[in-house]
């Protein structure tokens, strides 16, 4: 069967720009067709479309960070994603540039021979608030007062499946998937979360009196009411924002659509001996 592959280079990396035309240059032609997303078309004078547009693409390769992974993520959906890593830690991206080609080739044979590619699905986090929604988040979502620090505040109330949990003065309340376990909760005090388990993460944020974070199964619909501030913000990775108007109630639950990370897999204990 015919194959179309996305490529996505790290924006203003020419070490991800030189992978990405290597890649190009051993896949496209005959069954397979190669396009890259616009910026690395400009640098390396390929066929280029926006990332969006690789939704219907049967594999994208992410060169590049866990963040190009995340914004790859944003923009493709269920699209199968391989993570190929120039960064330091690449929770997400677990394979070598050295063995970039050999793996992508691989991939594309598997597709070709009519078969699945092998992988695991990333759960990602929805956000809402009744006539709005943020994109979901494959990190954390985060519901915080109108400023990090003192005086800048609000109050959170925390319920799970409509059971309240905790009530308090706090920077903000962050909920993490696995995946997210060892980014900002991680340096919020939150615990680190095995990436099979099926659970989510509520963590405080700078509470003078705060509760342990709290572990949930993945499937608990989470309630966070904001009150005691004039504005407040619901954030999806640290990107997707909304002002709220306090009193705020802003829902979280597990998306409908996940992320497809193809491939070989990050060793989660190996990745942890790289955090500071």
């Amino acid at each position: 069967m015919d194959v179309d592959v996305g490529l996505v280079a790290q924006r203003e990396n020419e070490r991800a720009q030189e992978l990405a035309a290597s890649l190009a240059e051993t896949l496209d032609g005959g069954a397979v067709s190669v396009v890259v997303d616009e910026a690395t078309g400009s640098a390396i004078d390929r066929p280029a479309v926006p990332v969006a547009a690789m939704i219907d693409r049967d594999l994208v390769v992410s060169i590049g960070g866990d963040g190009t992974l995340l914004f790859v993520a944003r923009e493709v959906g269920e699209t199968p994603i391989l993570g190929v890593n120039l960064g330091e830690v690449g929770f997400l991206n677990a394979v070598a540039p050295a063995d970039a080609i050999d793996v992508t080739t691989d991939l594309v044979a598997t597709l070709r021979n009519g078969n699945d590619l092998p992988g695991r699905d990333l759960a990602r986090l929805q956000a809402s608030g009744g006539d709005w929604a943020l994109e979901p988040a494959l990190n954390e979502v985060v519901v915080h007062g109108p400023r990090r620090g003192h005086g800048g505040g609000a109050t959170v109330e925390i319920r799970v499946d409509g059971i309240r949990y905790t009530e308090g003065h706090a920077d903000g309340v962050l909920v993490a998937t696995p995946t997210g376990s060892t980014a900002y909760n991680l340096s919020e005090g939150g615990p680190l979360v095995h990436p099979t388990a099926g659970t989510l993460v509520v963590t405080q944020m700078a509470a003078p009196e705060s509760m342990p974070p709290l572990v949930v199964d993945r499937g608990a619909e989470l309630s966070l009411r904001v009150t005691d501030a004039d504005t407040a913000f619901a954030i999806s990775d640290g990107r997707n924002r909304r002002t709220l108007a306090p009193p705020a109630t802003v829902s979280v639950s597990i998306a409908d659509e996940s992320v497809r990370l193809v491939g070989p897999q990050v060793n989660f204990f190996d990745g942890l001996e790289k955090l500071d």
